[in-house]
C-alpha cells in the first residue's frame, strides 16, 4: 500500500497494520482458552524475522521502513502468543512512536532531494538536512533496541519473557 509519506506514517505507524495485532490483545480470553497461541507465537517469529530480512535488501527508503513495521509486528504477535498482551500493547504504542518519527523524517528527505526514494542515489544527506537526519538517526536506533530508547524497553520486555518461557 503506497501514498504519500504522512499518510503512510498513519497507515504504517499507529492505525490500519496494527489493527489486527489490537485485535488478537483484545480477543485474549478466546485464545487463552484454546491451543491457538502456539501456533500465532510461530507467526510471530517467523514474520518477525523473513520481514526483517526482506528489507534488508530494499532499496526503497519507505519500502524499507514498511517491512521494519512488518517485522515489529512480527513481535508483536510473538508477545501476544506468549500470553503476554501488555507488553504485547506496550511494544505497539513504542512502535507507533518511532516508525511515525521514522517516516515523517523520511518524507522531509524524499522531499528534499525532489521525490527521489532510492537510497542508492542519496549520500551525505547530514549535510543538507542535519535535523531530518538526526532524527531518522534516533528513530533507527530506537527500532533496533538501542539502550534507554523506546524499543530497548519493550524488545527486552519481549526477549524476557520469551527466554523465561519453556516452549
Amino acid at each position: 500500500m503506497e501514498g504519500p509519506t504522512p499518510v503512510s506514517a498513519l497507515i504504517h505507524a499507529a492505525t490500519l497494520v496494527t489493527a489486527g495485532v489490537f485485535l488478537i490483545i483484545r480477543s485474549s480470553i478466546i485464545f487463552e482458552n484454546s491451543h491457538v497461541l502456539s501456533i500465532v507465537v510461530v507467526f510471530g517469529a517467523l514474520t518477525a524475522f523473513f520481514a526483517a530480512s526482506v528489507g534488508l535488501v530494499q532499496n526503497d527508503m519507505k519500502r524499507v521502513i514498511a517491512f521494519s513495521t512488518c517485522s515489529q509486528l512480527g513481535y508483536m504477535v510473538f508477545a501476544a502468543g506468549l500470553s503476554h498482551y501488555s507488553i504485547a500493547f506496550f511494544h505497539l504504542a513504542n512502535h507507533a512512536l518511532f516508525k511515525a518519527l521514522l517516516f515523517l523524517s523520511a518524507g522531509c528527505v524524499i522531499h528534499g532531494v525532489a521525490d527521489e526514494q532510492d537510497m542508492r542515489k542519496m549520500g551525505s544527506l547530514i549535510k543538507l538536512f542535519p535535523v531530518s537526519y538526526t532524527m531518522i538517526l534516533i528513530g533507527s536506533l530506537a527500532l533496533v533496541g538501542f539502550p534507554f530508547l523506546t524499543g530497548f524497553y519493550s524488545k527486552d520486555a519481549i526477549l524476557e519473557i520469551a527466554l523465561s518461557k519453556h516452549i
